[in-house]
């Protein structure tokens, strides 16, 4: 007979803190590639650590050197053709539609480009033999090292991004007194740049190039200093040389004349000299121990174990090349914490956001401009901040929302003459809102909205209605766009996005505009005003404010149209049933209602829940690197564990460091997701999609375990959030939970769902599956019932694993303990 108790603490909570040890990216040769190099970040300030023995480089940004000027890319005679394209698509003239806009709907901009500031080189003569060189990343630490063996001398150095005193820290230092020899230059790699050097302290001034007949206002200044014990320093016209020294310290300070998006006032010299004078006041080894405890707040509050095996004493490129076909748990848990190491590392309170690169960048001309692609990208960078505990980390992105909803209004009045704010599928650092990339790709007016997701969620898993209060207007104008610009469309009625698309993607082939996609009422539009009105309402809801607004967002959301399933049994991608069978886009916009929204469930619309996966099966599963992280929170919804094992398994495919393109997705050998090229975000995606893997609370309840794959029969997991303010630990064995320590921040029902039952215990109480959860945290707006097409056979939906539902009154700042013995 099994027993069951649980267990309640009366004790206040405290923060919580669950250290894991060994968690090192290593290698045993340098870097040659940016993807082979190791990200050390402070927010504000990265770089690319390379480790070469001999001639050692450090790649440096700033997260605010863009190219450009404070600016919005409008057009004002956009707004003139904008009734001619909702016409066209009316009139079922796809074709004329898609040709006009790709002709007319066209930005003198498209976004500036975020810029490296240059680099820093570290040159030792005859250091070109070394052994037992070893070079690591300590994800628990935050801190980059090396180390080697030349002529009977250990020699090692430490890099970090201090956020403590916001400079990057490289620490020289040797086994025998005076054995130090090495010089330091500044790398430029902005044409309009120089580089002076006085005493102890090179001097690195630039300006990024003119890009889209923008002159870059953007000045910034790189200071580097270097502190020696023993030995001497000469400075020559470009570096400075050392010699005889024991040990040293260099520090990089790095700053722009940026204030805001609108507002290049400061004086970068001021800001990086004083920075600087700062830092080299300070003892070494107390600002790693800093740096070690700041980092640490964020990174402790999660661990993760699925065990460990012979393969975690691998270099982690070999680990990665190995993994398709040689089972390495400790890797799984290295590849989560990484993804978090990343969002710490570059999403600081009071930073800029991360953006499609984080915030490492080497590359003058990069990939997509490294800006915030808004149709997925940045969205996904910020999935993990508030399951994986950081929950401070989206601040940055809050106040990019702050201010999108300024320059927003300006593109929602002269493009779509409405009122409220909105903005298109990319900004840049100056908070751009027009079209981008012209009139296919740039014809997607949602991602503004899509944005404003992030700011319910802050307030679901944290109950701050402080913030909430702050973030309504936010949500209030993004509302107020589509209640002035959603049309109704001539065959059902009903209101739609026009002119819109699913991104990216397109539903039919056509030789003079090449292909089409401009569409209205694509199913991402609906779920993404679904959902934004279905989130206003309930924050005017808890704010007691705005009842006629709330009336009029109810009626609007009720003459939405319903998601649709088309003649393959799948969840309809448009409007219309023109879905290809073979279609194996990169991106799954239609599926946005099962992840990241809660809008598709097996347990509330199982036919709609049976449709998206049948979308997913035929969308398969290799794709780009982010896609397939996208992919992971997708099998982890549809509770199928072994799948979303697969895709990570898909993803931790060994991609050169040299490759930039391509079809296939995968990681690089620093465990950097490979698009490819370089993208940030599917790091985020698959960091993201482990925590689902292991627990969900979007459909009513916290669900224990919904996708727990065959491969992981035991482990534990500490520190998660869910919403309605619980952190959760839980400690599984032979796929079965055997304990769970919920801690209750906000007070409330704490309802659990579990894949098998938990007992009959005083406190825990069973419930029925109809049965509505009384805490609003986990109210959920149900859609509309979906339509079905007279083409497709209806097959019944597989049947899901049983699970149990149990409520537990919980008092805020209490602590439950529940055991299975």
């Amino acid at each position: 007979m099994r027993r069951y108790f649980i267990t309640l603490s009366i004790c206040a909570i405290s923060l919580s803190s669950f250290a894991q040890s060994n968690l090192k990216l290593w290698y045993d040769q340098p870097a040659t590639n940016f993807n082979e190099a190791l990200p050390i970040g402070n927010g504000r300030l990265a770089a690319m650590v390379f480790g070469a023995p001999a001639s050692d480089k450090l790649q440096l940004n700033e997260e605010s050197i863009w190219t450009g000027q404070p600016h919005n890319n409008l057009t004002d005679s956009q707004g003139l053709v904008i009734p001619e394209l909702r016409r066209l698509l009316f009139e079922k003239k796809y074709a004329e539609a898609q040709a006009l806009s790709k002709e007319k709907m066209k930005s003198p901009q498209n976004g500036m480009s975020y810029q490296p500031a240059g680099n820093l080189l570290l040159n030792f003569k005859g250091h070109d033999k070394v052994t037992n060189y070893r070079r690591e990343l300590d994800i628990s630490k935050a801190v980059s090292s090396i180390s080697y063996d030349l002529g009977g001398v250990h020699y090692k150095r430490t890099y970090f991004a201090s956020f403590v005193d916001s400079v990057i820290v490289i620490h020289l230092e040797a086994s025998k007194a005076g054995a130090l020899n090495f010089e330091i230059a500044a790398g430029k790699v902005q044409k309009n740049s120089a580089v002076s050097v006085q005493g102890n302290q090179i001097r690195m001034q630039g300006t990024p190039a003119e890009a889209e007949g923008l002159a870059a206002k953007i000045n910034f200044v790189t200071l580097i200093n270097v502190v020696n014990s023993g030995g001497r320093i000469a400075a020559a016209d470009t570096s400075i040389k050392v010699s005889g020294a024991s040990s040293a310290t260099i520090y990089v300070s790095i700053a722009t004349n940026f204030k805001n998006y609108r507002d290049l006032s400061v004086d970068p010299q001021i800001k990086a000299a004083g920075i600087i004078s700062r830092a080299v006041k300070k003892d070494y080894d107390s600002q790693l121990a800093a740096q070690v405890k700041f980092y640490q707040q964020y990174y402790n509050r999660v661990s993760l174990d699925l065990g460990s095996n012979a393969s975690a004493a691998l270099p982690t490129d070999q680990r990665i090349r190995n993994f398709k076909t040689t089972y390495d748990p400790q890797l799984l848990s290295l590849y989560f914490q990484f993804g978090r190491y990343l969002l710490i590392s570059s999403s600081q309170p009071g930073d800029q956001p991360g953006n499609l690169q984080g915030k490492w960048n080497d590359r003058i001309k990069p990939a997509w401009d490294s800006k915030y692609t808004i149709n997925i990208n940045t969205e996904m960078n910020y999935w993990p901040s508030e399951p994986a505990n950081l929950s401070e980390l989206g601040t940055p992105l809050f106040n990019m929302l702050k201010e999108l909803a300024v320059t927003g209004r300006e593109s929602a009045d002269k493009i779509y003459h409405a009122k409220g704010w909105m903005a298109h599928h990319n900004t840049d650092l100056w908070r751009i809102t027009g079209i981008v990339d012209g009139g296919f790709y740039g014809m997607f007016p949602n991602g503004g909205a899509w944005l404003t997701r992030h700011l319910w969620e802050h307030y679901l898993y944290t109950g701050d209605q402080k913030f909430l209060k702050e973030a309504y207007p936010i949500l209030k104008g993004a509302a107020e766009f589509y209640v002035d610009a959603l049309q109704k469309e001539p065959d059902h009625g009903w209101l739609v996005v026009s002119p819109s698309m699913s991104p990216e993607n397109k539903y039919m082939s056509d030789a003079k505009s090449g292909g089409v996609g401009l569409t209205y009422g694509s199913t991402m539009d609906n779920q993404i005003v679904f959902e934004l009105f279905s989130h206003t309402i309930r924050a005017a809801e808890v704010l007691k404010t705005d009842q006629a607004f709330v009336e009029v967002l109810q009626q609007k959301r009720a003459l939405l149209p319903p998601m649709q399933i088309g003649q393959f049994g799948q969840l309809q991608e448009w409007i219309e049933d023109w879905d290809r069978k073979n279609d194996q886009h990169r991106h799954i916009s239609h599926l946005f209602g099962l992840y990241p929204a809660n809008q598709i469930s097996p347990y509330r619309n199982p036919d709609i829940f049976a449709a998206a996966k049948n979308t997913l099966i035929s969308r398969g599963d290799v794709s780009t690197g982010w896609s397939m992280g996208w992919k992971v929170n997708f099998w982890a919804r549809m509770k199928d564990g072994d799948h979303a094992f697969k895709i990570i398994s898909d993803q931790l495919n060994l991609v050169s460091p040299e490759v930039q393109s391509g079809q296939g997705g995968g990681t690089y050998p620093n465990l950097f997701d490979a698009h490819p090229p370089f993208q940030i975000d599917g790091n985020f995606g698959c960091t993201a999609g482990i925590t689902e893997m292991l627990l969900q609370s979007q459909d009513g309840a916290i669900e224990l375990l919904p996708a727990l794959p065959a491969a992981w029969d035991k482990g534990s997991i500490k520190g998660l959030r869910a919403r309605g303010g619980f952190v959760i630990d839980i400690d599984w064995e032979n796929h079965r939970v055997k304990h769970v320590k919920i801690v209750s921040t906000l007070g409330g029902n704490c309802r659990l769902r579990s894949p098998h039952a938990l007992g009959k215990t005083a406190g825990l109480k069973p419930v029925a599956a109809n049965q509505e959860n009384p805490n609003g945290f986990f109210r959920v707006d149900q859609p509309k019932k979906a339509l079905l097409s007279p083409k497709v056979v209806q097959q019944a939906a597989a049947p899901l694993k049983e699970t149990m539902l149990y409520d537990l009154k919980t008092e805020t700042g209490k602590i439950y303990e529940i055991n299975t013995l």
